[in-house]
């Protein structure tokens, strides 16, 4: 959801302003509904103030207007909303100030019960002026505060009125000190040569530091220039944890020359699987992670659990379990999963958390309910190391993908098919059910996917750019998909939901007769994604579309059956049936970008949508 960043330097900045604008605009990506910017001159300079400048809109736009390039001071920080309490306005953008104006602060995530303290501070005296639940969480940390004279108390006690998951930065007027607190929301704290600095993900510190300082929940830290304390944020004991170096690339943070980052990050698909096969082949990770997968008995209950795209992932991840392994893989939204499953839980229960950020609240959900019933192994599948998923997971996986700027997820989403699609294929030769020789022919087809990856983009790109400006009239389509084509149909109807805001529904192609054929009249389009196994199967589901003269769009290798059946076809290169589905996913993202720039919409900022929720 929101963003946060704040910095303390060893002395004023004139360029505070634009030091902010730039973490800011790393972190566009959390929430784009307002901004806003706070900055202290310094305390030693008589009648200090805090200059608070904030409203609704873009960074760009709210940074010009209000001249964030000129607020210059020895600290500050900033704040991109993604809206849950209180609609975009500037009267709800964030930072905050308290009753008066000499503490300042803004927040990440959710306070559940925002409604109730603000009619209780409210009625104890206290000025609030909006509906947002970063103003709440300033006016608790200022009344404890004001009745201890202490900021470490102060966190500490508010801590237990504020009900929720968030992470905050907040600064006084009376000292050269921030205060950061993680609990449930993703935070890293950046040590720099005369500075210290902590934000909601790492894209706004790399620029500035490679020394990152993992925290975890329920810890906060005291900081200022040149020295941080981190404390456990229910008895106040102290933390020691040294900063390590990322290893993050820091230019997979910038456009290069495309037009968006999402059209970017779907040509850095080759060379990120290219990095995953790496990691998979070669690191210690796999192993300790295959060993829990396979289980003790081999005869224990896999979930495979995520949200959105992650979800879409773990469904054709199950399909590639039961062909290649012969065996059960539940998948489940992470929303569901304990309502559907948390009573039949065992010790051997396996539970493959598969998230992008890591930070995905409904998976926290049930990692944090796994732990507290002490069944089921956590097996995590992240992008994002240090987050609270690898924190919290028994073992897991490092996705390999870099930093993921666009909020709709494509190198992510890819790199999770890839890592199922590997261990299944390693459990299938391990138990025998994949036999030898097609063992090795199915891992030397997996070694040549980034080729094919790349060669799919080349030769795809074109037709789907100008069938997209085509479907850019249409605001209501389907993508179907049979057998292990379906969670990639999930995928592909999700995308162009996401950036067209026009409707597409993701179904198993079958089910469509059984009510939504109705919804068929001339040339209403239909996207079909299939494998060359299933060509007799999906040309029967094909032409009950375009018997009643609907538009049938169709995604697969070279057949003239297929193509016969279709009124666009646009081909994927050849490989083995397991990776053809794999291939498809390139055609679904390409058609969904060009179609939401054919639309004049900015894929990479999605309205009403964040790259990283935090929230129930």
């Amino acid at each position: 959801m929101c963003g946060i960043f704040g910095i303390v330097f060893k002395s004023q900045r004139q360029d505070l302003g634009r030091i902010l604008i730039d973490a800011g605009k790393r972190l566009t990506y959390r929430g784009y509904d307002s901004v806003g910017c706070a900055a202290v001159e310094g305390v030693d300079i008589e009648d200090d103030k805090i200059d608070l400048r904030k409203d609704t809109g873009t960074i760009d736009d709210v940074s010009k207007k209000y001249n964030f390039a000129k607020m210059k001071g020895i600290r500050g920080m900033i704040q991109l909303r993604w809206a849950t309490f209180g609609r975009p306005s500037k009267l709800n953008a964030q930072p905050f100030f308290g009753c008066d104006t000499n503490i300042v602060g803004c927040t990440n995530g959710n306070i559940v019960n925002t409604a109730q303290l603000r009619e209780k501070y409210m009625a104890e005296g206290h000025t609030i002026r909006s509906w947002n639940d970063g103003e709440v969480l300033v006016h608790a940390i200022e009344k404890c505060y004001n009745d201890t004279r202490d900021m470490k108390k102060a966190i500490m006690l508010s801590a237990k009125e504020l009900h929720g998951d968030y992470a905050y930065v907040v600064t006084t007027i009376y000292d050269n000190t921030m205060h950061t607190v993680k609990k449930g929301s993703s935070l890293y704290l950046g040590v720099g040569k005369d500075f210290i600095c902590c934000s909601s993900d790492l894209p706004s510190i790399l620029p500035l530091t490679r020394m990152i300082v993992t925290l975890n929940d329920n810890e906060f830290v005291e900081f200022t220039w040149n020295k941080y304390n981190i404390y456990n944020l229910a008895d106040g004991s102290l933390i020691s944890r040294k900063p390590v170096k990322s290893q993050f690339d820091i230019e997979s943070a910038t456009k290069e020359g495309y037009p968006h980052f999402m059209l970017k990050e779907i040509h850095e698909q080759p060379s990120r699987v290219d990095m995953l096969l790496k990691v998979l082949e070669e690191s210690q990770f796999v192993e300790k992670f295959f060993e829990r997968l396979n289980g003790k008995s081999g005869r224990h209950n896999m979930y495979l659990m995520g949200s959105g795209s992650s979800y879409n992932a773990c469904v054709t991840g199950a399909y590639y379990f039961n062909k290649l392994a012969h065996m059960p893989a539940i998948p489940v939204i992470a929303g569901q999963f304990i309502d559907l499953y948390g009573n039949a839980l065992t010790d051997e229960s396996v539970i493959v958390c598969v998230s992008q950020s890591g930070e995905t609240k409904d998976v926290i959900n049930v990692v944090n309910y796994c732990k507290k019933i002490e069944r089921g192994t956590i097996l995590g599948m992240i992008n994002v190391l240090g987050s609270t998923l690898m924190l919290n997971s028994d073992v897991y996986l490092p996705l390999a993908c870099d930093l993921e700027v666009s909020v709709p997820a494509t190198k992510t989403f890819m790199n999770q098919v890839v890592s199922l699609y590997y261990l299944a294929l390693k459990l299938g030769g391990e138990k025998g059910t994949v036999g030898t020789r097609r063992y090795e022919y199915l891992m030397s087809e997996l070694r040549k996917l980034p080729q094919i990856l790349d060669n799919t983009i080349r030769t795809t790109e074109l037709q789907c750019k100008t069938i997209a400006s085509d479907l850019a009239r249409h605001n209501d389509s389907y993508c179907l998909g049979y057998g292990v084509c379906h969670g990639i149909a999930l995928e592909g109807a999700l995308k162009i939901k996401e950036i067209t805001y026009g409707h597409c529904e993701g179904m198993y192609s079958s089910e469509f007769k059984h009510g939504p054929l109705s919804i068929i009249d001339e040339g209403y389009p239909v996207i079909y994604v299939t494998t060359p196994e299933d060509t007799n199967m999906i040309i029967s589901h094909m032409n009950e579309v375009s018997c009643r003269n609907g538009r049938v769009i169709t995604i697969a290798e070279e057949s003239s059956a297929l193509r016969k059946h279709s009124h666009d076809y646009i081909m994927v290169p050849t490989s083995s049936t397991m990776l053809a589905p794999i291939l498809n996913v390139i055609p679904l993202q390409l058609i969904s970008y060009y179609w939401s720039v054919a639309k004049g919409i900015n894929p990479d900022q999605p309205r009403n949508l964040s790259k990283t929720l935090t929230v129930d």
